[in-house]
């Protein structure tokens, strides 16, 4: 057992043994079996949420999936990036031959044979990628998807001494580090506040010896954390979505179809030359990236027909409609679901599987109408102003 990963201390009457772990890392799984034998706590806490928990624990989720109710959710982005962050775990532990999250898994079979209560520490997924998501403005956003996107075209091979290395607590945070200058909005609600709610979860953990089964990186943290109080309430709340992207996403199109209007009011000819040029940019520019998804023709032609509305209509998106007919024509059947976490360790499979295939519609349709608006915004207002 290699004590530098195991991290010992007394917080209100309470023994705490906080174990560092790699996600994908055999020796990891085995020393979790081995402390929690050892030790005999009353409680083991593990680095999951309910959802999580379901997910480790029932490999054959995904074969319950709605395809057409993550569209009409607006969760195909969501989706999208939990599938891709995944893959990159998929792959390490492929390599290592190692199911994902089996430290995690061992930590609830080992607080099961003990008769240990079972705590499942960490927040929900949902609610963290709400706060990641609203703490980043449109230029993160799309960083953070091509970074992600990103980690599945590289298919960096890691060594598990290489993997080792990374739970050493110095190394760690200069990673940290690095990731904070990087993403310096994100790093808050998915470092941070994590560490501040695991802490508070494992101090309220039931009885006087708990074991935590937590990835390395959280480690520095919640030592950071673990001595003060934290407001779990506040910590869970869904940021309030700010007024100023509706009033834009709103004003914007009144702009245009103003511009529109009355241009065509003093030169027909010229109006109808903005039209064209609204329609022919949103609606290639959206048919676009339905085609680079390798949608389904009707898909791309509905790309195409609905943007250059939708543009107009902040309530609507190019991508849910395109999305929706893909889903319809090929629909994903359980052969889909059942290979989706193999597939999507690849870039390959990632665009060969009907359901990620559908996502992929959804997104690069929806980029390639907001990338139209901008450019056929931007042409309209040169033929006014050329027609003043």
């Amino acid at each position: 057992m290699n004590e530098d990963n195991i991290t010992r201390l007394t917080v209100n009457d309470k023994e705490l043994i906080l174990i560092g772990t790699a996600h994908v890392s055999k020796s990891s799984a085995e020393e979790v079996k081995h402390v929690i034998e050892s030790e005999q706590p009353d409680s083991v806490c593990v680095e999951l949420d309910e959802q999580r928990y379901q997910s480790v624990m029932d490999s054959d989720r995904w074969k319950n999936m709605d395809i057409f109710k993550v569209i009409r959710e607006k969760k195909a982005t969501l989706l999208f990036m939990n599938l891709a962050i995944s893959s990159f775990q998929n792959r390490m532990a492929k390599q290592f031959g190692i199911k994902p999250g089996q430290e995690m898994i061992q930590g609830i079979e080992s607080a099961e044979s003990i008769g240990a209560d079972l705590v499942l520490a960490d927040r929900d997924i949902q609610t963290t990628f709400a706060r990641i998501w609203g703490n980043l403005r449109f230029g993160g956003k799309a960083k953070l998807i091509t970074s992600i996107f990103g980690s599945v075209i590289v298919q960096e091979k890691i060594s598990e001494a290489e993997l080792e290395r990374m739970k050493k607590q110095d190394t760690l945070n200069a990673a940290m580090h690095e990731f904070s200058q990087a993403f310096p909005r994100l790093k808050e609600p998915l470092i941070d506040e994590r560490d501040q709610y695991l802490a508070q979860k494992i101090k309220e953990a039931p009885g006087k010896k708990v074991v935590a089964v937590l990835g390395a990186a959280h480690i520095p943290g919640i030592l950071k954390e673990i001595e003060h109080e934290q407001d779990l309430k506040k910590l869970t709340e869904i940021p309030k979505k700010s007024l100023l992207p509706k009033i834009i996403g709103w004003a914007i199109p009144l702009a245009i179809i103003s511009v529109i209007l009355y241009t065509f009011l003093n030169n027909p000819a010229a109006g109808l030359e903005q039209t064209i040029s609204w329609l022919l940019w949103n609606g290639s520019l959206s048919a676009l990236g339905a085609a680079i998804a390798f949608g389904h023709p009707l898909a791309v032609l509905t790309a195409f027909v609905i943007a250059p509305l939708s543009s107009l209509n902040p309530l609507m998106a190019a991508g849910w409609f395109s999305g929706f007919v893909q889903a319809y024509i090929r629909r994903p059947n359980v052969g889909d679901l059942e290979v989706l976490s193999d597939d999507v360790q690849s870039l390959k499979g990632f665009w060969q599987n009907k359901v990620t295939r559908v996502l992929l519609v959804v997104i690069l349709t929806n980029i390639g109408s907001t990338l139209g608006t901008f450019i056929g915004g931007a042409d309209v207002l040169r033929l006014f102003f050329e027609n003043l």
